[in-house]
């Protein structure tokens, strides 16, 4: 039988799964309201006419950098990076480049596009992503081996690397997107 304990334990450990999926929910919406699912509009992106998929990348990459290091300095969250290699970049740069140009679509987009019932999301990307998770999960410990241990810079950091507080490399960076996507507005793009 459980204890209060253990059913506490439980309940709790279940609480991010719950809240990965409200924003995961949240995020698919987003992207689905600002027409990165639609086909035409990743093409655009790659094609480098619509910057649509660019505007909502950086808006979330903006906005979950400053929320995480302010949940991180408020000692809400604690981050544990993981180890990165220049083989691990060439290799997921290549699988998530060549699966984007060939369906138009990236992981993200793909489950969006599904939602909004486009069978080409649903039989090319969703076998694209089942099949190509399965051939890496059976290649991976020959990879790791090879390629993928390339280049290891381990857990590193830019305020690691620099030796900084987290704020002095995040400030930056925000103002730095910041402008940047008001460039992006300001031109049209």
């Amino acid at each position: 039988m459980n204890t209060k304990k253990e059913i506490k334990t439980t309940k709790k450990d279940k609480s991010p799964l719950v809240w990965g999926l409200v924003f995961g929910i949240v995020f698919g919406f987003l992207l689905q309201k600002g027409g990165a699912t639609k086909y035409d509009v990743i093409i655009g992106q790659l094609l480098l006419t619509d910057f649509t998929v660019l505007k909502i990348m950086l808006s979330a990459v903006l906005t979950g950098m400053i929320g995480i290091y302010a949940m991180k300095t408020l000692g809400w969250v604690e981050l544990y990076p993981k180890a990165g290699s220049v083989g691990k970049n060439i290799i997921g740069g290549l699988i998530f480049g060549i699966g984007f140009a060939v369906l138009g679509y990236c992981p993200g987009t793909i489950a969006g596009a599904i939602g909004n019932g486009y069978l080409d999301a649903l039989v090319g990307g969703l076998a694209g992503i089942l099949i190509g998770t399965g051939l890496f999960a059976a290649l991976y410990p020959r990879l790791n081996r090879g390629i993928l241990s390339k280049g290891n810079f381990g857990d590193l950091t830019l305020p690691r690397l620099f030796k900084v507080n987290d704020w002095v490399v995040v400030i930056p960076m925000a103002v730095l997107i910041f402008l940047f996507l008001y460039w992006l507005e300001r031109a049209g793009l």
